[in-house]
């Protein structure tokens, strides 16, 4: 916890430093992303070894942090959710929907679906299969596309700058800075209880693992080996705007593999092993939760009053691709987690 809070304080002091000088708009973002990174793993710590430090600092810590952690997230995703949305109408359409970009790409990947939900291929989808879609549907989505891509640009970046925006009131706010004290200290002194120093950090991590392992026991795995979810489709198009109930239980577990991921940082100091397989389930969760919100955002636009039919169609391929990605990563998650529990390379 004290390396995490040392990280915190150079990654402000980057920040502090980047901010005010001419052309360091880049830095400033990586000092954003670094801050974002050790709030999150000092978090992780406290949550994960909470019996062993003082409860009353733990837990007015906790909520500040991931406070923290989440405003600084936002600006970032929604970026990387354009990027994704409009790579993923060029794709299905083969029409160019936005100027070139700065920036590197976020690739969308997957099968296309049409716009009814019906499946067109299994999680990663034939070139055949997805070359008759486009052919089938091509006409009304390059109509569409082009349309669909300026709205989604036009709703991502509003939200993007009023998140950038959210950033910086909350890096010059007194919240941020009462966070940034607490770790200050944190960095020399952390708050532990009198039995903490003779207290083994094993059972404290293992018992992360086992929430983990709960959670993943918990996920209809057997959905996930097949094809397409077509009851997911039918609930991303329904006029609800709430998120997608089946997706909730797989970005908890996202949340818990990471928990895990940071106890075991904590276990093995710079002695840790690599998982291999730890990192190709996390990144499958990662590409899960990407898809499901990319989807969520092209049903957003969707909802749009007064928007042309054929954008909306545009749209509702975009957000049935978008579902077959999720599904596409549930299985990839599946494949990799079956590898850890039969112990295969």
């Amino acid at each position: 916890m004290r390396s995490q809070a040392t990280e915190f304080l150079r990654a402000l002091r980057q920040h502090r430093e980047t901010g005010s000088a001419a052309g360091g708009a880049e830095g400033s973002v990586g000092a954003a992303r670094a801050l974002r990174r050790s709030a999150r793993r000092i978090s992780g710590s406290l949550h994960t070894f909470r019996p062993l430090l003082d409860a009353g600092w733990s837990e007015e810590m906790r909520p500040e942090l991931a406070w923290l952690s989440g405003t600084l997230g936002l600006e970032h995703a929604y970026e990387a959710r354009l990027e994704r949305l409009l790579a993923a109408l060029h794709r299905l359409s083969g029409v160019t929907v936005f100027p070139p970009r700065s920036g590197p790409s976020v690739p969308a990947g997957g099968p296309a679906a049409s716009p009814a939900g019906a499946p067109v291929g299994g999680p990663v989808a034939a070139p055949a299969a997805r070359q008759s879609a486009q052919q089938s549907n091509g006409g009304t989505l390059t109509v569409g596309a082009a349309k669909a891509g300026a709205l989604l640009e036009r709703q991502l970046t509003l939200a993007r700058t009023r998140a950038h925006s959210t950033a910086l009131q909350a890096l010059g706010s007194s919240r941020f800075h009462a966070v940034a004290d607490k770790v200050a200290v944190l960095a020399s002194e952390v708050p532990l209880t009198p039995a903490a120093p003779a207290t083994d950090l094993r059972p404290l991590a293992t018992a992360a693992e086992e929430r983990l392992t709960a959670a993943v026991a918990a996920l209809p795995l057997v959905t996930a080996g097949h094809p397409y979810n077509a009851e997911a489709l039918v609930h991303g198009l329904s006029p609800d705007p709430a998120p997608h109930p089946q997706d909730g239980p797989w970005h908890q577990v996202r949340l818990l593999l990471r928990l895990h991921r940071y106890a075991r940082e904590a276990q093995y100091g710079d002695d840790l092993p690599v998982d291999v397989r730890l990192l190709a389930a996390g990144q499958a969760l990662n590409r899960h939760r990407d898809a499901s919100e990319a989807a969520a955002a092209a049903a957003s636009a969707a909802r749009t009053p007064r928007i042309a039919p054929a954008t909306a169609y545009a749209l509702g391929v975009l957000h049935a691709d978008q579902r077959h990605e999720v599904e596409a990563a549930r299985f990839a998650f599946q494949q990799a987690w079956q590898k850890q529990i039969v112990g295969t390379p």
